[in-house]
């Protein structure tokens, strides 16, 4: 049986409530260099689920790791069946108010840069340009054998035409893009190798249990030592490829700013905690320093 990935955390009880006071937000704003650390939590505005907000897909479905992906054949049938549903929705979905405000912070002047826990590639459709894609991008895939890489709508072509009237009903999406199916939804569904070299192919996202490329991890580190402060959105900060971060800044005395609805990992080193809807806050924000989304 696969074991569900350590995901969860207690949240501390010695910390003062969080406010819906955006002052300090906008007053780091105001100064610059501002960097921001993003999670699933500002995407879902633009109908992508969070992983453990309410109604969270925690609740009812177990990412795939790393290690069962190159297990076997049949968890890759498994995956890419889900994923090949689910990119359909997937790719769908458009920038929200939140994806935009951080574009127009960044086209102003005002950010150190873009740091994303996501896959979706929604701050760079809403324009955003210095974006570091920490766990990697759903729309590319990579081959395990000879490492070329491609876009997913190539490989969406091929799926479709080894797959045809492949037209199951999901039971929901998740953030990873992994459609809600059951195993005899995706029986018989047929996975296409490398056009290369025939090796397997993943999509150019870390999975969990797969490491952080150190390059990527040196940049974001560069990224935190450059910038004032450090402003969280949408993210819980549970899994430590986010959190570190937020360790980092707080370790070198950066303020560090999170918006978020619930609770998170770092909430210890906030020196202001938001909770409000990402989009309406960051409207706001961008209201009150004059910037038009």
């Amino acid at each position: 049986m696969r074991m569900r990935p350590t995901l969860s955390w207690t949240p501390a009880e010695d910390l003062p409530p969080a406010t819906t006071d955006l002052e300090p937000v906008v007053e780091a704003l105001r100064s610059g260099g501002v960097l921001v650390l993003s999670g699933a939590g500002i995407s879902t505005e633009s109908g992508i689920p969070d992983y453990r907000g309410e109604g969270g897909s925690l609740s009812r479905h177990t990412p795939m790791t790393y290690q069962d992906f190159t297990a076997g054949a049949q968890a890759r049938r498994r995956y890419w069946a889900r994923s090949h549903l689910g990119w359909r929705s997937f790719g769908r979905a458009r920038p929200n108010a939140g994806h935009r405000a951080v574009a127009a912070f960044e086209r102003h002047g005002l950010l150190a840069g873009a740091i994303t826990q996501n896959v979706d590639g929604l701050h760079q459709a809403a324009g955003s340009e210095d974006v570091v894609e920490l766990h990697g991008t759903l729309s590319r895939v990579v081959c395990l054998s000879c490492g070329a890489r491609s876009p997913r709508r190539e490989l969406a072509r091929r799926l479709e035409e080894a797959n045809p009237g492949f037209e199951p009903v999901a039971a929901g999406i998740n953030p990873d893009g992994d459609a809600d199916l059951t195993d005899e939804q995706v029986a018989g569904f047929r996975v296409v190798p490398c056009a290369v070299c025939g090796g397997i192919l993943k999509p150019d996202v870390v999975f969990f249990g797969e490491n952080v490329p150190p390059q990527r991890v040196e940049r974001c580190r560069e990224l935190v030592g450059a910038a004032r402060s450090l402003l969280v959105l949408g993210s819980s900060l549970t899994v430590m490829s986010g959190l570190r971060f937020v360790r980092q800044a707080a370790q070198t005395r950066k303020p560090v700013l999170i918006v978020n609805r619930d609770h998170t990992r770092g909430d210890r080193h906030a020196l202001a905690r938001v909770s409000l809807p990402l989009g309406a806050a960051l409207t706001a924000a961008a209201d009150r320093l004059g910037l038009r989304l």
